[in-house]
């Protein structure tokens, strides 16, 4: 180790133990705390935000890390540490300590504001709370960006922070491709729609019996309950301490069984990512996934190209039809994976299908953009997306906890966060390419084999933490960079075999 990162060391370790406990305190504001705790401990967090401020920056902070800036002999793990820190420091050195402790709380109170919207399906519990989110929001991109002087436009600013290196610019070109290649294939798709049988999936499900599938689902694909557990939650997610104790969540709905599964699916993957960084990465700012991009990337992977394709149901569906058996008595395994694989549009994004599911970010996308780049009004904002969801998809949401309040990113000021799940979607599709290459796939999958998938995936991809980019990860292990063809031509391909017979 390095003699200047032995000094930086201390306030590591204390900025990971508060990161800990607010991540904790986050945890149970979703999952297990009661309906009026959220106030006292939005106090809590935000004292502890103020902490965790004042352990990232203050002088002796500043000068190691400009002393190390200088070094040339840092190690791997100690440039990406001291990246992720630079990177921390200059986002929060510009904002007044006592506008980031005020905007913690506020974000701290604001899941539970939106969850209780969501349930009244009341957008208006929620819009002031929203307003003063944004607010925030628009004044911390003022000090960075003047801090920073950088050439940023205050949206590519927040894009940065979870996807280094993207801008509108890329995104713009990324989104035009999938509007002007998969728009005609969804709209071919759309008019078969009605020849896919899927009246099974809304029978009602007792929630109990899908608690006890959903595990095994989990462990299934690698979850392992010695170092992880699955709560509910409104919005399904995955936290993290450390590489051996990762979270998940899921929600439940009585009429629709697809919906819990294959968040299972999803969230799996994360925390496949998360269990599988390496031991002397974890815990350290360098110990997690190298960006959202590529995180989204391992929950889609599981989720779709994985979780919806046939080989994956094989060892599966009798086990489901057995845990359901009155439900599923009259429904085969072929009719399940054209039902799992139906497209049609839809108005949740966490239930869409994979052939039009980019498009409810692209719609997110540029409601964020208008937000950052226009000065719109946040009581329209309900207006704005019911236009654009019948622009895109055709149909228009009747009841805001179908639109509007849907997602909880904004409750939690995860603005620039959405076009994560469109590049994670593409980089799905490029990872699964390669590994249909790499190994016999379908083989393990249809054996319920994970362990050599999940070994190859903690080797080529996983254990590297954020000591790789992206764009390296994807290199090293494939030969190219990021490229969104492979997405495109896994989409024609796969529902031009669904849907060819219809």
């Amino acid at each position: 180790m390095n003699k200047t990162f032995d000094k930086l060391n201390p306030w590591l370790e204390k900025a990971y133990a508060l990161n800990a406990a607010l991540i904790l305190f986050e945890w149970d504001n979703e999952t297990e705390a009661p309906e009026q705790a959220s106030e006292l401990t939005a106090k809590a967090i935000e004292m502890l935000s103020n902490e965790y401020y004042k352990t990232i920056i203050n002088d002796d902070v500043k000068k190691l890390i400009k002393q190390l800036s200088e070094e040339k002999n840092l190690s791997d793990k100690e440039q990406a540490i001291l990246k992720d820190i630079k990177k921390q420091y200059d986002s929060m050195e510009p904002i007044p300590a006592e506008e980031y402790q005020a905007y913690r709380g506020l974000i701290a109170r604001a899941p539970s504001i939106w969850s209780k919207a969501k349930a009244a399906d009341d957008y208006s519990m929620f819009a002031p709370t929203l307003k003063e989110i944004i607010y925030y929001q628009k004044k911390f991109i003022k000090y960075r960006l003047k801090a920073g002087k950088a050439k940023f436009k205050p949206y590519d600013l927040l894009l940065n922070d979870y996807e280094e290196g993207f801008t509108t610019k890329e995104l713009d070109i990324f989104f035009e491709t999938l509007k002007k290649e998969l728009v005609p294939l969804i709209q071919t798709v759309a008019a078969k729609k009605d020849k896919i049988r899927k009246d099974y999936n809304y029978k009602a499900f007792p929630v109990e019996l899908q608690k006890s599938f959903n595990r095994k689902l989990a462990e299934h694909v690698g979850f392992d309950f010695k170092r992880g557990v699955i709560k509910e939650s409104v919005h399904p997610f995955t936290t993290n301490l450390h590489n051996k104790d990762v979270r998940i969540t899921t929600a439940y709905h009585e009429h629709n069984l697809e919906s819990a599964m294959f968040s299972t699916i999803h969230e799996s993957g994360h925390a496949m990512y998360e269990m599988h960084i390496a031991d002397d990465l974890t815990a350290t700012p360098a110990g997690t996934g190298t960006s959202m991009g590529m995180h989204e990337g391992q929950s889609r992977l599981f989720e779709n190209n994985f979780g919806r394709s046939r080989a994956f149901w094989v060892p599966l569906f009798q086990k489901l039809k057995d845990t359901f058996p009155e439900q599923l008595e009259n429904t085969d395994l072929d009719t399940f994976i054209l039902g799992i694989n139906k497209s049609s549009p839809s108005l949740v994004r966490t239930e869409a299908d994979e052939l039009t599911y980019s498009l409810h970010i692209l719609i997110r996308y540029e409601i964020e953009k208008m937000i950052f780049e226009k000065d719109v009004d946040v009581d329209k904002l309900p207006k704005i997306w019911a236009e654009k969801y019948k622009e895109y998809l055709g149909i228009t949401p009747e009841k805001n906890s179908e639109g509007i309040l849907q997602d909880i990113h904004w409750a939690c000021g995860d603005f620039g966060y959405f076009p994560s799940y469109a590049l994670g979607t593409a980089i799905a599709a490029q990872i699964y390419a390669h590994l249909k290459q790499a190994m016999p796939l379908d083989d393990y999958l249809e054996a319920g084999n994970f362990h050599p998938i999940n070994e190859y995936l903690k080797e080529h991809v996983h254990r590297f933490g954020k000591t790789k980019t992206t764009n390296e990860i994807l290199h090293d292990m494939m030969g190219e960079d990021f490229n969104p063809q492979y997405y495109v031509d896994y989409l024609k391909e796969k529902y031009g075999n669904l849907y060819k017979d219809l």
